[in-house]
């Protein structure tokens, strides 16, 4: 899939596309997860925060602003441990999923139902839009 002028928007295969950097935040040993909201096309799954890449911005860049955006606190951005391409009904998409680090501020959100601190072991226990699958596995088998 190749980037639009803009670095975000594109057509694939019919679908809308939207490039995203997702962050695994961690914090005392456990992992953040987030509760889809009922009017989303993916409600009530759960998910690990990030968002759209804006034209020009790096992965980086997105992450640290769609966590203060989102979830109004700071986090350090890691190494990337895995990215995949899938395609949903409604749209396509390209994620890039991202170790991060909670380092201040306290969670105030009104894009998710629902916040979670979770044991990476319990992770299975939620369920997680289909393009997460292959980065849950390898999750579960570490």
């Amino acid at each position: 899939m190749t980037c639009a002028e803009d670095g975000t928007t594109m057509k694939y295969m019919n679908n809308p596309s939207v490039i995203a950097a997702i962050a695994i935040i961690k914090r005392k040993g456990k992992i953040l997860i987030a509760r889809r909201q009922k009017n989303d096309p993916l409600k009530g799954k759960w998910e690990f925060p990030g968002g759209k890449i804006t034209g020009g911005e790096t992965h980086e860049q997105c992450l640290r602003r769609e966590i203060r955006e989102e979830l109004d606190i700071d986090i350090e951005v890691g190494n990337l441990l895995y990215s995949t391409k899938h395609t949903y009904n409604h749209i396509a998409v390209e994620l890039f999923f991202y170790n991060a680090t909670y380092l201040s501020g306290e969670i105030k959100t009104t894009e998710y139902s629902d916040i979670l601190w979770v044991e990476k072991t319990d992770l299975q226990k939620y369920t997680f839009p289909e393009a997460n699958f292959p980065l849950l596995q390898t999750f579960i088998e570490e």
